[in-house]
């Protein structure tokens, strides 16, 4: 397993992170369990904005709280200078109640609802990402209730598609997200929101998929994004402030992963909107960018013990652990690859090869197939890699099982910014009707 920021193997043989003993953290925490390099993550907000400062551009960086959103994050990216990408009641709450400042907020989502666009002008957030015309009618009619004039970006699709899994490719023309600039419809949103006294339109967004390893992909989107810009600047008279290239810049998950620097990223995408709008507009536009998985992917490693084994001669061998499909669904959704070692017997030598299971009542629940590892014994800790981000994002009660606890490490401490879920908790929602007999009935 590559070992990412602070991770080391310490002199007893164990994986450490941030300074913290793995086995000290399982007796103290259980597992399964996010370990968090905090270290890490600071030092991927700082790359992305030294590479920003670097430019001479006028820039926000925005974390994409999807790829993790709980209140520590917000706080940790708010104190490196960072904003923030929201897409639900539930993500801008959690900014909120953070202390996350509001006009650093920017609300991002396909399917808005009244009671979210409410919620979120309510608040006083910074900026609006419009995905579609009935959005833009929705946030006019709010604002022009509550008289006032909100910040807005439009979505477009330029029609670029980023060399990614199918299923998070969202820059193309078939796409769920935007207003599409080839049939028109982007020109046609410009218009409408340039028009009316609530919105005040400060640019469009473009967001062309994730975990992209190229460049290729932003420097066509942002000539395209430019051949719209000088195409609605002469017709309709409207320019440009603010340019949102989205995120989707790449992490090494494994070994066949070959991403680039945060900083080649940036200059990059710096270099070909100087380009590319100095032939449009006087002045470059504010560059936005939103980051989330190459921000806190690799800080993260999910700890596991091992349970049971199950040896078929001649096939395979599979190692349970204590999670599974329900704290990183990744796997099963996208058949993501994860590196991953023993992390109390870090120096052993390599024996076996076996595939690692997960406890749900599923035979999809498949966290590595073929890995290389020492012999395994009941009780291992499993250390696995760059799950970060969408792995505590998208757990489940599958099964009931609890979600784990989220710890993060820095400079040999440790602390809980997600507590592990109780059995009491597991039931907290649910009510049984008084129609329904509380005694139970063998008729």
């Amino acid at each position: 397993m590559y070992l990412h920021g602070t991770s080391k193997i310490n002199a007893k043989g164990h994986l450490e992170i941030g300074g913290c003993d793995t086995v000290d953290l399982k007796q103290q925490y259980g597992t399964p369990l996010y370990i968090v390099d905090e270290a890490l993550v600071r030092q991927r907000c700082r790359e992305y904005m030294d590479a920003f400062k670097q430019s001479g551009l006028t820039f926000q960086v925005a974390y994409a709280s999807k790829a993790f959103c709980v209140m520590a994050m917000c706080r940790l990216v708010e104190e490196e200078g960072l904003s923030l990408d929201v897409v639900s009641e539930g993500e801008l709450y959690t900014a909120l109640q953070a202390g996350f400042p509001p006009e650093r907020i920017h609300f991002h989502g396909n399917n808005k609802t009244l009671d979210e666009l409410e919620m979120a002008i309510s608040a006083g957030i910074g900026c609006y990402v419009v995905d579609n015309f009935t959005e833009l009618h929705m946030l006019q009619a709010v604002a022009a209730e509550k008289g006032i004039a909100v910040n807005v970006l439009l979505r477009v699709t330029p029609g670029v598609e980023a060399h990614t899994h199918e299923f998070i490719s969202t820059g193309q023309t078939d796409s769920k997200f935007g207003f599409d600039i080839g049939n028109g419809s982007a020109k046609e949103a410009v218009e409408l929101a340039s028009g009316s006294l609530n919105l005040r339109l400060l640019g469009v967004h473009s967001h062309i998929g994730s975990q992209i390893f190229e460049v290729e992909g932003f420097e066509l989107a942002i000539e395209r994004v430019a051949r719209f810009a000088s195409d609605v600047k002469e017709t309709l008279g409207v320019v440009f402030k603010v340019i949102n290239l989205g995120g989707g810049f790449g992490i090494r998950y494994t070994g066949d992963d070959q991403p680039l620097q945060v900083s080649q990223y940036v200059k990059a995408i710096t270099d070909a909107v100087k380009k590319h709008f100095a032939e449009v507009y006087a002045q470059i536009p504010e560059i936005w960018v939103e980051p989330g998985r190459s921000i806190i992917g690799d800080a993260g490693t999910t700890l596991y013990t091992v349970g049971s084994t199950k040896d078929i001669p001649g096939v395979r061998k599979y190692v349970a652990v204590d999670g599974g499909m329900t704290d990183n669904p990744r796997p099963a959704l996208y058949d993501s690859k994860y590196e991953a070692m023993l992390a109390n017997r870090g120096n052993d030598p390599h024996e076996e090869t076996v595939s690692i299971a997960g406890k749900c009542c599923e035979s999809g629940d498949m966290l590595i197939w073929d890995l290389e590892l020492p012999k395994v014994n009941q009780a291992d800790l499993l250390a696995v890699s760059c799950t970060g981000a969408y792995n505590y994002a998208m757990a489940s009660n599958y099964n009931r099982i609890r979600r784990p606890a989220v710890v993060f490490v820095k400079d040999g401490a440790s602390d809980v910014v997600v507590k592990r879920e109780t059995l009491d908790d597991i039931i907290s929602c649910d009510v049984i009707p008084e129609r329904i007999s509380k005694q139970p009935s063998f008729k």
